[in-house]
């Protein structure tokens, strides 16, 4: 103990001038004042009063060394030792204005960049988020009608896809004598179901297409309103403004049987013509009037044709075959197809046609009637539906047909079998989507099987086989089914069906308790074919169903048109609502169908249904693009090329794009940034 005294006394007189203890200096200075001791011990003590390092001697009592452990001042400032020296004053304060100075900086840095931040959230807009995005309108009372047109299009450059649809009014505002009641053609906003306008018509809505007619980045719009007697009419996507009606007069010996169909420019006024098939009172007599797409004004003269069949109305629709000739397809019950060139020369009554529709396709043209008629036979075996689908690895599309009894996939080069399947009952379109992992589309079929009971099937785009099945409860006539596209090439396919129980896994199915009025809407994933998801339910009748796309977000968008039950005496209510997929994925309630191995779990299932992510369907054409090589570029004569922006397979790429002269001012060479080709595309 004495010895630690000691050193202490000896440490503190010797260095007076270190102020507050340091224990990292004293640490460091341990060893060097231990060989001090030994060396004081070794060379025997002090002589004349002081050590001989010239130290004052070590105390001999307690006494002695409390004396000396109090700090007199005038020793200290005899021996010249302060206790706080000028230097170390000056550099305290020193310190002090530094972390002063650096606090500042840091609270004003912080300051200035909290501005920026609510600066920017104020000034700059956001863009519209969907959130849920789930809402409904109710547009009172339909007073009749059987079409339900539903359209959806981007009209006021928001991003998201608005709502166009149109029905026929009450009959209690009609005149007396007025044998059409009027309708009413309404967008509603995608972002809320408000009303953005609206405007009357003289006649119920067949069909509404909004499209652009022009090519090119700045063209407007068009809403192209097909009546169910002689009304067509181009509107104004934003402002519902009317820019033209055909008049009447021209279809005054019959009336329009079907939907417009968009041509390419035939009279060079930079605007994409049309074309409309009329009826007469006798079914033999079909019209086909070509209308400019600039001033609805007729192009020629009507061009009549007398055809023979039993069956439904197919078509028109346009295919553009490989090498560009340009066919009309129609029938009564069978498929018929006539070369646009013909139909131009006789409304034109001339003997030449524009450079665009001279092109024949050679295994088309075999086909013609051995009188050598106007009109192809391309398939004739009670025809109920026709669609094009995108054929697998080409730019061209194919020919599927609903018959009475099987569905055919034709293909489109040559018009032959790709595959049937043999089945009856089937009555509504068949809706592509991708199923299978071999990126060919797949089609869901609605078959009626029994009283209140249909099938649903998956069938297999490359072979024709089943590939899923499965029967549902459902007394609603002719539900519409829809798909959307995902973001690793698959699709998921939508439907209407009575409520299933959401049965225990163990447990068998399962036919709902439920009342028959009550339908649900059921999702079907490739990647759990035994589960199917509740996403919505209504007790109205589902007429009309349409799939959209938000970009932004990557999600997709379920609108529905749905008529509540009327009564006798009051007519039934008309609802559209809007449903986010992505919000209704995440709280469906699931239904399983049969047991699967492994055991899928809740948990499982919300996981991997979080990740989806929804993109644009592939470009689907009527017809074919062309593939031509580097060399032919030497008979191009190109306008300003262009730089624009493609889907393809749900990813964004670059593409350069050369107007052409050659074939017609809306065929287009492009090549994308990762192809070795030039692509001609015609519209």
């Amino acid at each position: 103990k004495d010895h630690m005294l000691q050193r202490a006394i000896k440490i503190t007189r010797q260095s007076p001038d270190l102020g507050e203890y340091d224990p990292l200096t004293q640490a460091d200075s341990d060893e060097s004042e231990d060989d001090l001791v030994l060396n004081l011990q070794k060379n025997g003590g002090v002589k004349n009063g002081k050590s001989p390092l010239g130290e004052v001697p070590e105390p001999d009592s307690d006494a002695e060394i409390a004396e000396a452990a109090k700090p007199h001042l005038s020793e200290v400032t005899t021996e010249g030792y302060p206790s706080e020296p000028l230097g170390g004053l000056e550099q305290k304060a020193a310190s002090s204005l530094v972390s002063y100075v650096r606090t500042s900086v840091f609270l004003l840095t912080l300051g200035i960049s909290m501005i920026l931040v609510l600066l920017c959230a104020f000034l700059i807009p956001c863009p519209p988020r969907d959130l849920h995005s789930t809402w409904s309108r109710h547009l009172g009372s339909q007073g009749g009608g059987d079409l339900s047109p539903l359209e959806l299009a981007d009209v006021n450059g928001d991003g998201l896809r608005d709502v166009l649809l149109s029905f026929v009014m009450s009959r209690n505002g009609s005149a007396v004598g007025v044998s059409r009641p009027a309708a009413n053609l309404v967008c509603l906003s995608g972002m809320n179901g408000s009303t953005l306008w609206s405007s009357l018509l003289p006649e119920e809505a067949r069909d509404i297409t909004c499209l652009e007619l022009m090519p090119g980045s700045l063209a407007e719009t068009i809403c192209l309103v097909t009546g169910t007697h002689k009304m067509l009419s181009a509107f104004n996507a934003t402002s519902g403004k009317a820019i033209w009606t055909l008049n009447p007069n021209y279809l005054s010996n019959g009336t329009l049987a079907a939907p417009v169909v968009v041509l390419p420019d035939l009279d060079e006024d930079g605007v994409r013509d049309l074309v409309v098939l009329a009826i007469g009172e006798l079914q033999p007599d079909l019209c086909f009037l070509l209308v400019s797409g600039r001033t609805g004004n007729p192009v020629g003269r009507p061009v009549k044709y007398n055809i023979v069949g039993v069956g439904n109305l197919i078509g028109p629709q346009v295919y553009i075959t490989t090498n560009g000739a340009v066919y009309i397809l129609f029938g009564f019950g069978n498929i018929q197809a006539v070369a646009l060139r013909d139909i131009f020369v006789q409304a034109e009554n001339r003997d030449s046609s524009p450079p665009s529709l001279q092109i024949e396709e050679p295994e088309w043209e075999k086909r013609r009637s051995i009188n050598l008629s106007e009109l192809i036979d391309v398939y004739s075996d009670g025809v109920e539906l026709l669609q094009m689908v995108k054929a697998p690895d080409s730019n061209c599309s194919n020919l599927l047909i609903t018959t009475r009894q099987s569905l055919v996939l034709l293909r489109g080069q040559n018009l032959t079998p790709y595959w049937a399947l043999r089945l009856q009952g089937l009555r509504s379109q068949p809706t592509p989507g991708y199923f299978t992992d071999d990126q060919t589309l797949d089609f869901l079929l609605q078959i009626q099987d029994g009283v209140g009971m249909k099938k649903m099937m998956v069938v297999d785009g490359d072979s024709g086989s089943v590939v899923w099945s499965y029967r549902a409860p459902c007394h609603m006539k002719e539900t519409p089914a829809t798909s959307a596209v995902t973001s690793d090439q698959k699709s998921v396919f939508l439907f209407w069906a009575e409520g299933l129980s959401a049965a225990s896994p163990n447990s068998d199915i399962i036919l709902g308790t439920e009342p028959p009025s009550l339908h649900h809407l059921y999702l079907l994933h490739p990647a759990f074919p035994s589960i199917l998801l509740d996403l919505a339910n209504t007790t109205g009748t589902v007429t009309a169903s349409e799939v959209g796309i938000n970009d932004l977000w990557k999600d997709a968008f379920y609108v529905t048109r749905t008529t509540g039950p009327s009564s006798e005496g009051h007519p039934a209510a008309l609802v559209v609502s809007k449903l986010s997929l992505r919000w209704a994925l995440m709280e469906g309630q699931m239904a399983q169908l049969q047991e699967s191995t492994p055991k899928i779990g809740r948990g499982e299932l919300r996981r991997f249904l979080s990740r989806i992510k929804f993109v644009e369907a592939p470009y689907e054409v009527s017809g074919c693009r062309n593939i031509v090589p580097f060399e032919g570029l030497g008979q191009i004569l190109p306008i300003p090329a262009l730089s624009l922006e493609s889907r393809q397979n749900g990813e964004l790429s670059r593409v350069l794009c050369i107007k052409t002269v050659v074939l017609d001012q809306h065929c287009f060479l492009w090549m994308p940034s990762d192809h070795e080709e030039m692509i001609l595309s015609c519209f």
